[in-house]
């Protein structure tokens, strides 16, 4: 049996279990809490931004499994079952790293990223459902019209008239070709807002994704100073 010092060790690793549990929890939330915030948005965002979402959630749903398995190898004091606890463990460092830095990346190409999709998606306002579904989302969200004008949707739309989603508030109607337009609807572009809204929220991947990816250290340490002390253990029987 585990003696002295490595009693503590494989008490500190089911706490740490616990907390696991707790991070994988904070994994899932934070995953979803994305996932929901921007489900209306992907098609302006990319997919590599809702996959690194995604990847948070499943890392999470996982870690259950891991947290649990590491109680069990802990509790019958098998080698085995904790080498196999800690390499996992490494494998899911090595994920919430690459979600982290998936999120921390995409926020520098955020402008660029945006920029290029509102143009592409706006042209295709009329023709396409989804591009004019998320046009409309938008612009009402965040009281606002066009990419960087409302003078835009002019040479979309092939007449002086804007999306009805650019209206004010307490305008029921403002499509019509009216020299008063400006003043009935929004005439600020989107992209500075939406830019401004992803960039805020983008971290929740990357600050999640490495945070608790860092704390994870801990637990791997305390696995492998246990399976070390079993190892020996067995070795003297």
């Amino acid at each position: 049996m585990v003696e002295g010092g490595m009693k503590c060790v494989k008490i500190l690793l089911f706490v740490f279990n616990l907390i696991f549990v707790i991070a994988g929890a904070g994994l899932i939330g934070a995953g979803a809490t994305v996932q929901f915030k921007f489900k209306d948005y992907f098609i302006l965002l990319g997919g590599q931004f809702s996959s690194a979402a995604a990847l948070l959630i499943a890392v999470g749903v996982i870690i259950f499994f891991i947290a649990l398995f590491g109680c069990i190898g802990a509790w019958k004091e098998n080698y085995c079952c904790v080498m196999i606890y800690a390499v996992l463990l490494v494998i899911i460092f090595v994920l919430e790293i690459s979600a982290g830095i998936a999120g921390y990346v995409y926020h520098g190409e955020v402008e660029t990223q945006v920029k290029k999709l509102m143009g592409e998606t706006q042209n295709k306002y009329q023709a396409g459902k989804d591009e004019g579904k998320v046009w409309d989302t938008v612009q009402k969200e965040f009281e606002c019209c066009g990419v960087s004008n409302y003078t835009e949707w002019y040479n979309v739309l092939n007449k002086t008239e804007v999306p009805q989603s650019c209206c004010r508030k307490n305008e029921t109607s403002c499509k019509g070709a009216t020299g008063d337009i400006p003043n009935k609807i929004y005439t600020e572009g989107c992209l500075t807002k939406f830019e401004t809204f992803v960039k805020d929220n983008i971290f929740i991947v990357g600050g999640v994704g490495i945070g608790l990816a860092f704390v994870q250290i801990v637990g791997i340490l305390f696995a492998f100073c246990l399976a070390r002390a079993l190892k020996k253990e067995y070795e003297v029987v």
